[in-house]
């Protein structure tokens, strides 16, 4: 029974969860985290998140379905339930089918934001069975579906995204995005291509776009933390010391995709990575400092 829920929570990436957290930014950023704590707008974002967990987790399972023969080549999704044959084709549908169920339910307590998480499904379901063998197309579609996210959590709690953030967000998820896929073109069985987008990048031209992409993520923060306009929301004329973890974050990450080459899993360095946790964690109580004390 336990390996069969441990297989289930594999199957449908519970560990990925984190990634949905983003729905919470906007409020984080306005200021007004602790305004939301004691309104109604924290439930909406509670089922905002656990929406978006169970929409991405059915696209775990279609997207593992489509790529069973791809994934047994490559030896860690090889592990992955569908590709091991621990579950069926039919288990994986019968599991999703118990997602779908539940997500409508949280769906239909959800107002304007449902939306983007149905935009997201859409997005997430094209880029299964198309937009992930197009290169560069394939890095936007994850970067679009980390903007779905804020853009819903700030409707969520009515308040407006910053351009600052959307910019931020999109730069620096397609430039993790590069990363990952350096990965894969490291990672062959028998010269072997496992992604049909592989067709579209080398290394050299990967380890370019993930350079510019980190540079200009890196440049914009730094003008976002100097900003008159974000200095004077915040409160503070030092929010731009908040630039030093970005920038170690971002060559802690180079550093492992690079040396190591082992980016291929953003959730396992974040989470495996003590380093890059005291960053991130120094990032964030520097900025909860900056914005609410």
């Amino acid at each position: 029974m336990s390996s069969i829920l441990s297989q289930t929570f594999k199957l449908i990436r519970v560990h990925h969860w984190i990634k949905n957290l983003a729905v919470f930014l906007p409020v984080f950023f306005a200021g007004q985290a602790l305004d939301v704590l004691n309104d109604y707008r924290i439930y909406d974002l509670i089922i905002l998140f656990f929406s978006f967990c169970l929409t991405s987790s059915i696209i775990y399972v279609i997207n593992d379905s489509v790529d069973i023969e791809k994934d047994k080549l490559h030896p860690t999704k090889s592990k992955r339930p569908l590709a091991s044959g621990f579950f069926s084709k039919r288990d994986g549908f019968f599991i999703a089918s118990l997602l779908v169920v539940a997500d409508i339910f949280l769906l239909a307590n959800l107002g304007l934001s449902k939306w983007f998480v149905l935009s997201y499904f859409v997005l997430n379901l094209a880029y299964s069975f198309k937009l992930k063998n197009i290169a560069v197309i394939d890095v936007s579609c994850i970067s679009l579906g980390f903007l779905l996210r804020i853009l819903a959590g700030g409707v969520a709690t009515s308040i407006i995204v910053s351009h600052w953030m959307i910019i931020i967000v999109f730069l620096l998820s397609i430039s993790i995005a590069f990363a990952k896929r350096r990965d894969d073109l490291i990672i062959k069985k028998d010269g072997e291509i496992l992604r049909k987008a592989q067709e579209g990048y080398s290394l050299a031209f990967i380890d370019a776009a993930k350079g510019i992409s980190f540079s200009v993520t890196l440049v914009c923060y730094i003008m976002y933390s100097v900003s008159p306009e974000v200095v004077e929301r915040i409160g503070s004329d030092y929010v731009y010391t908040t630039s030093l973890f970005v920038f170690l974050g971002i060559i802690r990450y180079l550093q492992i995709s690079i040396v190591r080459q082992n980016s291929g899993s953003p959730i396992k360095i974040l989470t495996k990575d003590v380093f890059m946790q005291l960053i991130v964690l120094a990032w964030v109580a520097l900025f909860s400092f900056l914005i609410y004390f």
